[in-house]
């Protein structure tokens, strides 16, 4: 173990996450004492897996409506109460491993920068090759800037003092929790960094096009709570993002379509307008030097996104509107539990 060992604590969230789990946690447990697993209902074993590997479990209450932001602060607190010598707190979800060097590099970072409350670094797909979709996830991973920077991801390192400051992840928040946490981290005057490092591996394990549909539909229920929450200005979290949803996704479709018989087809030339976003995104997208194939995947993704995000912004405000529990978006399917069921390292088989 590093210097940083005793600082740092792993939380790690997941539900019947298969072989991901232990890659996941056989990512951390070696360089860090102090890691905590928090398990949504998994029926796979990941519990017994997990204890067996000296992880410390939280069995989240089921009858709660599931959040990942729930998820994080069980983890959280229960870190904070087993090993309160902690100073630095790497989240992780179960579908993603660390890559090494990347706990000692983000704690290196907080140490010498005091008003720093997260650190993250390059997310990467694990089997980018198996679909376009899994390629569209990994360019995605990689896309944003480099140095201080307004949000982060689910895998980073924070300061166990600025996370408590806060109050935490939001629970109610069902996608985009990393983001309202940072938008509320840099209203108490601390600062996120993206270092140009490698920082974990993830599983997206998409290969159909209604995974996708449903992940961009997460996103724009994101992009609408986020709104709700900090649209205001100064911040105006994600007013472009709406407005662009609504336009591209809503607005111009619909007006092509209704103007198609009094401009005699005329109005559908609209729609020329999807294939030349692909087109320009693929050509920036190549420039920065992603592959080809990698550039010409998230043209198409991000020309035509709007169109399940808008659903998802829709999905947002009708259950706000009803005062229903905003439930989380699903994009993974579970794994069939015969070839998941997990086993623990002394070999004894877990009950089913």
């Amino acid at each position: 173990m590093s210097r940083f060992s005793k600082k740092i604590g792993v939380v790690v969230i997941g539900r019947n996450e298969g072989s991901r789990l232990i890659r996941s946690l056989e990512s951390v447990v070696d360089k860090s004492g102090s890691v905590v697993y928090v398990d949504s209902g998994s029926t796979d074993g990941s519990c017994e897996v997990a204890r067996d590997r000296n992880v410390e479990v939280v069995e989240l209450n089921m009858s709660v409506p599931f959040t990942a932001a729930r998820a994080r602060n069980a983890g959280f607190e229960r870190l904070r109460e087993k090993y309160p010598q902690v100073e630095y707190v790497q989240f992780i979800d179960g579908d993603c491993e660390v890559v090494k060097g990347w706990l000692e590099a983000a704690a290196e970072t907080l140490d010498n920068n005091p008003n720093v409350a997260a650190v993250c670094g390059w997310r990467r797909e694990r089997y980018p090759e198996r679909s376009i979709y899994n390629r569209i996830c990994d360019v995605e991973w990689r896309i944003g800037p480099v140095g201080e920077t307004k949000s982060c991801g689910g895998d980073a390192m924070i300061r166990a003092e600025a996370l408590a400051e806060v109050s935490g992840f939001n629970p109610t928040v069902i996608a985009g929790e990393e983001p309202e946490l940072c938008v509320r981290l840099r209203q108490r005057g601390w600062k996120i960094i993206r270092l140009d490092a490698e920082m974990t591996l993830h599983d997206a394990d998409m290969h159909r096009l209604s995974q996708w549909w449903m992940r961009a539909k997460r996103c724009g229920h994101a992009y609408a709570q986020g709104y709700y929450i900090h649209g205001a200005s100064p911040e105006c979290m994600y007013a472009k993002e709406i407005r662009s949803g609504w336009l591209w996704g809503l607005i111009l479709p619909l007006a092509a379509l209704a103007l198609m018989l009094p401009t005699g087809g005329i109005s559908l030339l609209a729609f020329g307008r999807y294939p030349l976003s692909a087109l320009l995104t693929t050509y920036k997208t190549r420039k920065r030097g992603f592959a080809w194939v990698d550039s010409i995947a998230w043209g198409l993704s991000c020309a035509v996104s709007a169109f399940p995000q808008v659903f998802g912004v829709v999905k947002f405000h009708r259950d706000r509107l009803f005062n229903k529990q905003h439930q989380i978006i699903e994009y993974k399917a579970p794994q069939a539990l015969e070839s998941n069921v997990l086993q623990p390292t002394n070999s004894t088989q877990l009950s089913r």
